[in-house]
């Protein structure tokens, strides 16, 4: 089937992989970008875009999609359609299905279901460990052929350091990442949120930020150690940050993410006992949140991701230290982001476009996150200006666990394009 000429016309460009931010015209051909600025060509759908702000598509590098296994709490469609709704036209999922993404058939599944879907871009993630389990490493070159574009076993620790040292050793002879979940837990223990004077007033077991800062300087070492590249997944304390801005000067091959409620929500939030506020690692104290933003700000934290984590509520709706760990965000993590950093000045909204687009797509090794002639016309189109309130009754996806339901936002994605295909949201 022909693909449509598309003039996106009048918008800001925002493209910090090129360094551009002015106001000029996209024009869309055969699904690649064709040009940008005054175009001679025929279009056959023109976007009006003045007054919006046109990005290359939004990259959300976390996720968990939760199919084969529970497609109850989320399929690779339903997610592909919350990702859509949210403004991403790629993202990354987790390994930790039932059974996991750890072989090369498991890969290629997901991207079978994905261009079924017909949504957004999906890219799976192996798992480093067979199982997961963290004892015998998977079939990383199989994998890879399959389409696995990073590697973790993310909701499971790897917490033999040999073990880790092989992943980080093989992953990079096919010049992969390992995504790491840094938790000793031995440290974490049953904890249910962040360990401090909030815990012991409620009387619910503590996580030690220890438990986290531990495991990413043992990481880091063996990053350094092997030349091996390691990527830290939703960094939540102020050492972390430090941690990692410290290997960072160093040399060492490390990069940094941080999702939305980590730099916008406190451990008082638990106050209210409510389940959608239990997360791992969890909400910590308003000088880890200051420390977040210092590294989103310093360039210390690369990329902003969801940890989208679905949820039924039939799970959710228990006491918190027996509800499952993890929030929902494809749909919240843009509007939040614009709220809390760039409406807020911590970040400006080439710094912040960054962090969701051309960063991921670099640490992932996905050829997205610019709008560079020829490039896939992966394309997000936002109104910043728009006022309005998360309402998790009305997302796209099949879980509701939204920490950020009924919170006032500010700004929108209005169109997200995907290899030239547009939808036009709400």
């Amino acid at each position: 089937m022909a693909m449509k000429r598309i003039l996106i016309k009048g918008g800001r460009v925002v493209d910090p992989a090129r360094k551009i931010d002015k106001v000029t015209d996209v024009f869309i051909e055969g699904g690649h970008i064709r040009q940008l600025g005054s175009v001679n060509y025929q279009a056959e759908e023109v976007i009006d875009a003045s007054g919006l702000v046109v990005t290359p598509g939004l990259v959300d590098m976390h996720v968990h999609l939760r199919e084969p296994g529970d497609e109850g709490e989320e399929t690779i469609a339903s997610g592909s359609a919350a990702a859509i709704a949210g403004g991403f036209t790629s993202v990354a999922c987790m390994p930790n299905t039932k059974p996991p993404i750890d072989n090369e058939a498991s890969a290629e599944y997901v991207f079978l279901l994905a261009e079924r879907a017909g949504g957004a871009n999906i890219f799976p993630i192996g798992g480093v460990t067979k199982g997961l389990a963290g004892k015998e490493l998977s079939e990383i070159g199989q994998l890879s052929r399959g389409g696995a574009v990073a590697f973790s076993d993310d909701g499971n620790p790897i917490s033999d350091a040999e073990v880790m040292r092989r992943g980080l050793e093989y992953a990079s002879m096919f010049n992969k990442t390992v995504i790491s979940h840094c938790e000793d837990l031995s440290l974490s223990g049953d904890g249910v949120m962040n360990e401090g004077y909030v815990s012991m007033v409620m009387g619910l077991r503590g996580v030690p930020k220890a438990a986290e800062e531990v495991m990413v300087s043992r990481d880091l070492i063996l990053a350094a150690f092997t030349g091996g590249r390691i990527h830290i997944a939703h960094v939540s304390s102020a050492g972390s940050v430090d941690l990692v801005r410290r290997a960072k000067e160093r040399g060492v091959k490390v990069t940094a993410e941080v999702a939305p409620h980590h730099f916008t929500l406190t451990e008082e939030s638990v106050r209210s006992f409510d389940s959608n506020y239990r997360m791992n690692p969890p909400l910590r104290t308003t000088e880890d949140l200051e420390a977040l933003k210092k590294g989103l700000k310093d360039g210390t934290i690369d990329a902003i991701a969801s940890d989208h984590a679905p949820h039924s509520e039939e799970e959710k709706d228990v006491e918190f230290s027996f509800a499952p760990n993890g929030v929902i965000g494809l749909e919240s993590t843009l509007p939040v982001s614009l709220t809390e950093l760039y409406k807020t000045g911590i970040l400006s909204l080439s710094e912040l476009v960054a962090k969701l687009t051309c960063n991921p797509s670099s640490i992932l090794g996905i050829n997205r996150g610019t709008l560079g002639e020829g490039a896939v016309a992966d394309i997000t189109i936002i109104d910043i200006g728009r006022e309005w309130v998360l309402d998790a009754g009305k997302f796209r996806s099949k879980s509701r666990n939204c920490p950020f339901n009924g919170r006032k936002v500010c700004g929108k994605a209005v169109y997200s394009i995907v290899a030239g295909k547009v939808f036009k949201l709400d």
